[in-house]
């Protein structure tokens, strides 16, 4: 579902920005499939965030700690030339630990920064009656277009980065699976000692951090 939403605000957002498409009738195709496009990511965005919530999933998972301010220079290193060289990830799976600090950052900031800013500046232009008159009167629209636009590519960004990120399992196809299954048996990192064990793990986040 969230890959589906996702793909039609992305595909019909660069429709969009093509030179003459802005000229397009109101309900015309790629307009009305945005529109109904960024409901259904509204609504995604508040069941994750309920579930979220409800779960502890967001405290538990996405919060920063001290240790994964240190970690994440670690773990840039191993992503960007460690990794290259066959060693080991710095970051070891556990039950309370489901993401390095890196993954941690970059979540994060997709889901609590440039979504919201897609979200929010979405509905404004939804033509909304009690709003649009204050867009107009404050003249605000090309803000609100640059930082729709702006989010927009940073999400496209992350997609093609969480692309490749998903082929660094165990084997190259191990997360997408595990993104299809809901499951994936990884080696986690045991309380107490150094020593592995292979128990059922999660999976990295889907397609747009959940979006």
């Amino acid at each position: 579902m969230n890959v589906l939403v996702v793909t039609l605000l992305l595909v019909t957002g660069i429709q969009l920005r093509v030179a003459g498409v802005p000229d397009l009738p109101p309900h015309s195709t790629p307009l009305i499939i945005h529109r109904y496009a960024g409901w259904a990511m509204v609504a995604c965005c508040l069941l994750w965030l309920v579930y979220g919530l409800a779960s502890g999933h967001l405290g538990r998972h996405y919060r920063l700690r001290r240790r994964d301010v240190k970690g994440i220079f670690s773990q840039t290193k191993f992503y960007v030339w460690s990794i290259f060289k066959g060693e080991e990830n710095p970051h070891r799976l556990s039950r309370g630990e489901k993401f390095n600090p890196l993954q941690k950052v970059a979540y994060g900031s997709i889901m609590w920064i440039v979504t919201p800013a897609l979200v929010v500046t979405g509905l404004l232009f939804s033509d909304i009656l009690l709003v649009r008159k204050y867009i107009l009167l404050w003249d605000i629209v090309k803000l609100l277009d640059a930082i729709h636009v702006i989010g927009a590519y940073l999400l496209a960004l992350y997609l093609v980065a969480h692309v490749y990120m998903a082929t660094l399992g165990r084997t190259p196809f191990s997360h997408i699976k595990a993104m299809i299954v809901g499951y994936e048996e990884e080696p986690f990192a045991s309380e107490g000692d150094d020593v592995q064990h292979l128990v059922p793990g999660s999976c990295p986040e889907p397609g747009t951090a959940d979006v």
